[in-house]
């Protein structure tokens, strides 16, 4: 991979960890694991049409993975690298938040 692809691949990365919603379902899969999609949007207070589709977002992306149980779609984080960068950016805000 060249330089100017591994720049590109991180710009989209960062993209997609963009969006706050999209940050809040993977927050919330990190701390509750696999989830039906009912569950996040009643954690969430969002729509599920909303969330399906960020969902979807997410799992184009390899960051998360679906699994269908009969009528039940259920989520979970797909590349544990996301967890590290969560977990980081946590420790990053809190360490900000410390400074203040």
């Amino acid at each position: 991979m060249t330089h100017e692809e591994l720049i590109d691949r991180a710009a989209r990365l960062f993209k997609v960890l963009g969006n706050s919603l999209r940050i809040h379902i993977l927050f919330y899969l990190r701390k509750h694991g696999e989830s039906p999609v009912s569950a996040i949007v009643g954690h969430l207070g969002v729509s599920q049409p909303v969330i399906s589709k960020q969902l979807g977002i997410l799992k184009k992306y390899d960051f998360v993975q679906k699994r269908k149980a009969g009528t039940f779609v259920y989520y979970s984080i797909n590349d544990q690298d996301i967890v590290q960068i969560i977990d980081a950016m946590t420790e990053h805000l809190d360490h900000l938040d410390r400074l203040q």
